[in-house]
């Protein structure tokens, strides 16, 4: 199935009022019209054979920021959602497992990035990611190792993101992502 792309608002009131890192419009405001993608959808194949499904969308009632990733595999699953960015949710598929997800509390110091801050059970915030950019960044130079993700990665990234608007574009299955298509 192609990619989809859809804008469901093609125009929007003209910024009258600036509130907080954004603004407001109202009735009597310009109407402009609307250059950005309000939901995207996509499949991906990956070399192993995993499929991948990705959706996004900026139209989500009732979602604030929920960033979800979720990895499932037949040994288990694992999700995680940015608006809970303190937990995973956890799938152990042995058979000798208890069943049902588990909610795990990411805030131990042996946890990635929690040990370098609070006492146990004391959650991080989202502007802590952004001191932990800066550390790894920081220790790859000092290290002397390349920091990751990189541009290579980045670069990777804004392909399969081009492969998916030009799946939508052309209403047609994108078979490769290689090489510079962007």
């Amino acid at each position: 199935m192609p990619a989809q792309l859809r804008t469901f608002v093609p125009t929007r009131p003209r910024r009258s009022a600036v509130e907080g890192l954004g603004g407001a419009g109202d009735d009597a405001s310009d109407r402009l019209p609307v250059t950005v993608d309000d939901a995207a959808a996509f499949t991906a194949r990956f070399d192993g054979g995993a499929l991948g499904v990705f959706e996004a969308t900026r139209m989500a009632t009732g979602r604030r920021n929920a960033n979800r990733i979720e990895i499932n595999g037949d040994r288990g699953s694992v999700a995680f959602d940015f608006e809970r960015m303190n937990e995973l949710e956890v799938y152990d598929a042995a058979p000798d497992s208890a069943q049902g997800f588990r909610r795990v509390q990411v805030t131990e110091a042996q946890h990635p990035y929690a040990g370098a801050w609070w006492p146990a059970g004391h959650g991080l915030g989202y502007e802590h990611l952004f001191t932990h950019q800066a550390v790894d960044f920081v220790r790859a130079v000092a290290d002397g190792t390349p920091a990751s993700p990189g541009f290579a990665e980045a670069t990777q990234v804004q392909r399969v993101l081009a492969a998916a608007q030009r799946s939508a574009a052309h209403d047609s299955i994108l078979t490769s992502v290689e090489g510079n298509h962007a």
